[in-house]
């Protein structure tokens, strides 16, 4: 045989006597059934899972956060939020799953991927790392839920996807991303989230494709689609499709990551209407699915009471829905730190043991693996399942199955074969200016026009104008028309919001969350009036989650909504260049006594102030 590399080196080749290349994972100069790249997945998998050692399996089922080098080297202590350094989670530990946080440059990206995979390749059987990612293409920052794109190419956030309404597009979007994932090294997508946006002040509705459940469906499905392609493969992104079955209806609005958030409700008897989107990925074949940190509260199913505890928890819901009636047969991921407290810095986020509170670190991994997941999210505690199997709570059989599962998906993606990258690839693919460029014309379509002027606020606005603008870039401002400082000056205002919130601190994570009131502060309108008294006045809103408008609509001649998107991709369409075409992805209330009024689980109000599907276009109605 032929050696075309040396353990420890990159990549490590032999040729077979038969002329077969592959890596020689262990090193024994021999290529085992895992290690040739001819045979079926099931057979490879079964051949290295009985080649590891407890501890090499107990490894797989862990799949925490990892922080990568600037300067494309792996960390070699604790980051901002990984705990431990690189070498021990890899090498002692033997955790082959990461969720990478911060990437700012794609060739460094890929160079510390590369040097990540060399630490694994050292490994006894050198299981190769898979990469995944919380949504990194639109605009939202939250290191609990997405990052901004920064060197990847800007979209909208989902919400705005689901305001064009075109599966063809979400395809199209996850196609793209697909592309910029692999070339730096990313195998695993942390989404889509699949959640129906029918409480308006959860924090997490950016990520939905709004409150309808026909229309999630449809998009998820092209999503996952544009993600694995028609199977997963060496160019495919494994999708985790969240939270099972459904993490909208959250009691008063509040998110799960926090204790005041635990408790989910279907006081209007719409359970269902949030599954079915998870029937449609399922069918569709997503690799992964994640169940939410929600604790149901007083809900049956086919007549049988789900017991309260969180769903990671839950094997009614795990087993008994998701794997026995819907057929799934994936990987169930957990959600972040069901087990154990997260500390970070001087503050804490309570593990989201929700239910099963007194439950030990040990009870709560014993009760996760009895209801059928496979693996922790945002843990290391390899110590406490490894207890547990001397303990004879948890069958090394049990850890076995799923261990199956996770080495099934890394063999169906190519990683055994050849988990490195192309740094020179990663610096051209990612963030290609094409790709830039179809982000940019999704952001400006996408923009919703609510209300349209009659006056010199109306759509397009015109060249030449006189603005005064509050928000805005100067740059970008100055391509509208010539700024001027006051509102007295101006032949028209254009005015920026964010949509409301209630900031909140206490806990690690939760002034990222938008959650709360959805009332702009009363001193708002009446600035904004004064701004309307001066001059037309045309005002965005960007909504990451539904707002009340109501006070705006007797101020604004013009009042459009986005969901990301930049000043340039807003001047588009406010000028014509790429006309306004979004309709609304969820019902806006008309007060926020009509929203704490509202079933938590129900799309829609019977008298919204503008309903789900509202957009004018004042280019004249689309094709």
């Amino acid at each position: 045989m032929t050696s075309v590399g040396g353990k420890g080196m990159r990549p490590v080749r032999l040729i077979s006597e038969d002329g077969v290349e592959y890596r020689d994972l262990n090193g024994n100069g021999v290529m085992d059934p895992y290690e040739d790249p001819r045979r079926p997945v099931a057979e490879r998998v079964a051949d290295l899972l009985g080649r590891l050692s407890l501890r090499e399996k107990a490894g797989l089922l862990f799949h925490t956060v990892i922080e990568a080098g600037a300067d494309g080297t792996v960390k070699e202590a604790p980051g901002a939020i990984s705990k431990s350094p690189t070498s021990v989670v890899v090498r002692e530990k033997h955790l082959s799953h990461f969720n990478v946080h911060a990437l700012h440059d794609a060739r460094m990206a890929a160079r510390w991927y590369n040097n990540l995979q060399l630490i694994a390749e050292s490994t006894p059987h050198g299981i190769p790392v898979t990469i995944s990612t919380d949504p990194r293409h639109a605009f939202l920052e939250n290191a609990g839920v997405s990052f901004t794109a920064k060197a990847f190419s800007q979209w909208p956030e989902s919400l705005g996807l689901a305001a064009l309404r075109d599966p063809g597009l979400v395809e199209r979007f996850a196609d793209i991303a697909r592309q910029e994932y692999v070339a730096a090294g990313i195998r695993c997508a942390l989404h889509p989230a699949i959640d129906l946006a029918t409480e308006p002040r959860w924090a997490r509705q950016a990520g939905t494709f709004g409150q309808d459940s026909a229309l999630t469906a449809e998009l998820a499905v092209a999503y996952v689609r544009g993600f694995q392609g028609p199977e997963l493969g060496p160019e495919s992104v494994a999708c985790t499709s969240k939270h099972f079955p459904g993490g909208g209806p959250q009691k008063d609005g509040e998110d799960a990551h926090f204790p005041y958030g635990r408790e989910q409700v279907y006081p209007g008897g719409r359970f269902d209407d949030h599954l079915a989107p998870f029937r449609a990925v399922i069918e569709a074949g997503t690799a992964a699915v994640m169940p939410y940190y929600g604790m149901p509260v007083g809900l049956e199913v086919d007549g049988e009471p789900v017991e309260e505890v969180g769903f990671g928890y839950n094997r009614q819901v795990v087993t008994g829905m998701l794997r026995d009636r819907l057929g799934f047969d994936g990987v169930v991921l957990t959600d972040w730190e069901l087990v154990m407290d997260n500390h970070v810095g001087d503050k804490v986020l309570p593990a989201r043991a929700w239910g099963v509170e007194h439950l030990d670190a040990h009870g709560r991994m014993e009760l996760i693996l009895a209801a059928g997941a496979d693996q922790f999210g945002g843990e290391e505690c390899v110590e406490v399942l490894l207890d547990l199997v001397a303990q004879g709570r948890v069958t090394e059989a049990r850890i076995d199955e799923s261990a199956r599962r996770l080495l099934a998906v890394k063999f169906r993606l190519g990683l055994f074969d050849n988990p490195f990258v192309d740094e020179d690839r990663a610096a051209e693919v990612v963030g290609r200016q094409d790709f830039r460029d179809e982000g940019h014309v999704a952001q400006a379509r996408s923009v919703t026009v609510l209300e349209l002027g009659g006056d010199a606020a109306g759509l397009p606005l015109r060249p030449g104008l006189k603005l005064y603008v509050e928000n805005v870039s100067p740059e970008v401002a100055a391509r509208l028309g010539t700024v001027v400082a006051t509102p007295e000056e101006a032949d028209v205002a254009l005015v920026r919001l964010m949509a409301p919130f209630d900031p909140r601190s206490d806990l690690f994570l939760e002034s990222w969350f938008h959650q709360g009131s959805l009332d702009f502060p009363p001193g708002l309108p009446a600035r904004l009036a004064r701004i309307a008294a001066a001059c037309p006045l045309v005002v965005d809103v960007t909504l990451d989650r539904a707002a009340v408008l109501t006070p705006l609509l007797d101020i604004a001649s013009t009042l459009v909504v986005s969901y990301g998107t930049t000043d340039e991709a807003l001047a588009d369409a406010l000028t014509g260049v790429h006309p306004p075409e979004g309709r609304l992805p969820f019902d806006l209330p008309r007060s926020m006594e009509q929203v704490r009024r509202h079933p938590e689980d129900v799309a829609g109000y019977g008298h919204p102030l503008f309903p789900f599907g509202h957009g004018l276009f004042p280019g004249g109605e689309r094709d």
